[in-house]
């Protein structure tokens, strides 16, 4: 029998990926062993969405080269798309597989010729189920149209293509029958669930499965800020079963930049999204991302962001310094930000969320919170998240309970 191993960079849609390629090996008669094990063909689900993440792909084949020489490498995902489309090239390595192509990979693998034509419909890949118990992230959407002018990902992912809402709920209903408490809906860009397919949105989707029997709870992955408006968030607010957990993207809190980025908002039309969820949610959690040093971001554009930030209290900001991407409109930009004020300014930004962090666990002090518990401990505590998706820290319970707890300073770590 033939091993195979993989290794995943990137985002949780690659991962769910890696895990249906899994099964379509098994189903071949692969045996799937861990990356760190002798393996006759090492697959790199590979990222490209930052210049660093490339660099870590790279790194990652010539590691496996220099360490399993005799084996074979294949590198499937983004990276892989951008040396498909003869825009990079790959060293070390045995056979390349473009993102349309990973639902193939057995048989390219195998030398069974294919044909690729443009991909248009979603890779149904069946009921791909979280191996960790805890939670199950769904993949409903593939692809994206905003073309933001730092981002490759819709040269390698393609237009939008959504799951027919049947198989979702399908893999929904097999999910909750295993005893999995979270249910996570992810794509490249959620938020456009259904516009492929005409007859669905996410907010359909979403009251489906809300009115699934079972004891279980919906959490949505990274959503445009333009989901959010007075007929959403009012059906989103009568979901009982709907985590009040928004991750929102936004990349930066000053109009200049957010224009330069091709973003489809005003940072006043943001803040109107914030005061819609909090004004409908009882105790809601609204997070971003935030780029730091964007080409033409002057110190001015920046405090306005920091100020804006300030303001709107959001309750984490995953802050990242802008990176250069090879193949995007805003790498050929002038005024590029110098490194020591990307990161200082980044700096600034991550004490800021620190700070609204843990002013937000504060709410729950004293308060009734359900906690899934996680597999991983730390320092002898089991680490969980409330629904807010706050870390609580608990000394008894096993991995995957949903639980009732009471907020305290300890359990909260305040």
């Amino acid at each position: 029998m033939k091993k195979i191993a993989f290794y995943t960079l990137g985002c949780k849609v690659n991962q769910y990926e890696t895990d249906a390629m899994k099964v379509l090996f098994e189903k071949d008669g692969y045996e799937i062993v861990s990356f760190n094990s002798e393996a006759d063909f090492y697959i790199v689900n590979s990222c490209t969405v930052t210049e660093n993440s490339s660099k870590k792909s790279r790194q990652i084949i010539n590691r496996i080269k220099r360490e399993h020489e005799n084996s074979k490498i294949i590198v499937a995902g983004c990276m892989a798309e951008e040396a498909k489309q003869g825009k990079i090239e790959l060293k070390n390595v045995d056979m390349i597989v473009g993102t349309s192509e990973k639902k193939d990979i057995v048989n390219i693998l195998n030398g069974i010729e294919i044909s690729n034509p443009e991909e248009r419909e979603f890779w149904e890949t069946g009921d791909i189920i979280s191996k960790d118990k805890t939670r199950a992230y769904i993949k409903v959407e593939d692809g994206c149209e905003n073309y933001c002018t730092y981002c490759i990902i819709p040269y390698m992912r393609g237009r939008i293509r959504s799951r027919k809402k049947e198989n979702v709920i399908s893999q929904v209903k097999k999910v909750i029958e295993l005893g999995i408490k979270e249910i996570v809906l992810i794509g490249i860009h959620l938020a456009s669930y259904g516009r492929d397919l005409g007859n669905t949105t996410l907010l359909e989707l979403l009251s489906e499965i809300n009115s699934i029997d079972g004891e279980f709870r919906i959490r949505l992955g990274s959503l445009e800020p333009n989901f959010i408006n007075e007929e959403s968030v009012k059906v989103l607010s009568k979901m009982e079963k709907l985590c009040p957990h928004f991750h929102l993207s936004l990349q930066s809190a000053c109009n200049n930049t957010l224009k330069s980025m091709n973003r489809k908002y005003t940072i006043e039309e943001y803040k109107e999204k914030v005061k819609l969820l909090r004004e409908n949610f009882d105790i809601v959690s609204i997070t971003t991302d935030v780029i730091t040093g964007f080409p033409g971001e002057t110190n001015e554009d920046f405090e306005i962001t920091y100020n804006n930030l300030v303001e709107m209290k959001l309750n984490k900001l995953h802050v990242f310094p802008y990176s250069k991407r090879t193949g995007t409109f805003a790498a050929g930009m002038p005024n590029q930000v110098k490194e020591e004020i990307k990161n200082e300014r980044a700096n600034r930004l991550i004490k800021l969320s620190e700070l609204e962090e843990n002013e937000f666990k504060e709410k729950f002090l004293g308060k009734k919170m359900n906690v899934l518990l996680e597999k991983r401990e730390k320092d002898g505590y089991r680490l969980g998240y409330n629904e807010q998706y706050i870390n609580v820290y608990l000394e008894n319970g096993q991995a995957g309970d949903l639980i009732k707890v009471i907020g305290t300073k300890d359990n909260l770590k305040l």
